[in-house]
């Protein structure tokens, strides 16, 4: 938890995508984030975190749904969302906190 805790401290927004691997979703989940981090290059950082290898955090979180997105800065939670989402919208709301 304690590295948990550093990931989110930073000053650039974090994007963290919690997964299951048993999804089908997943893969094509993949490449979205993939085309994410690479359009937002050095100004976030895009994070999967596997629920199921991480069952404490996601349980101190909370996390339900599968997939769900937590945008942190500072340390602080700015945006939380559980389902699908394309890669244009997870870039605008990345965007606003850089």
């Amino acid at each position: 938890m304690a590295k948990f805790g550093e990931l989110i401290s930073s000053d650039i927004p974090v994007l963290i995508d919690f997964f299951a691997d048993w999804d089908d979703e997943e893969n094509s989940l993949h490449s979205i984030l993939r085309d994410v981090a690479a359009a937002l290059g050095d100004k976030a950082k895009v994070i999967k975190i596997d629920m199921d290898k991480n069952e404490t955090l996601a349980n101190a979180l909370r996390i339900k749904g599968n997939p769900t997105f937590i945008i942190y800065k500072n340390g602080e939670m700015k945006w939380r969302q559980s389902g699908d989402q394309d890669a244009n919208t997870l870039i605008s709301l990345v965007e606003q906190y850089v």
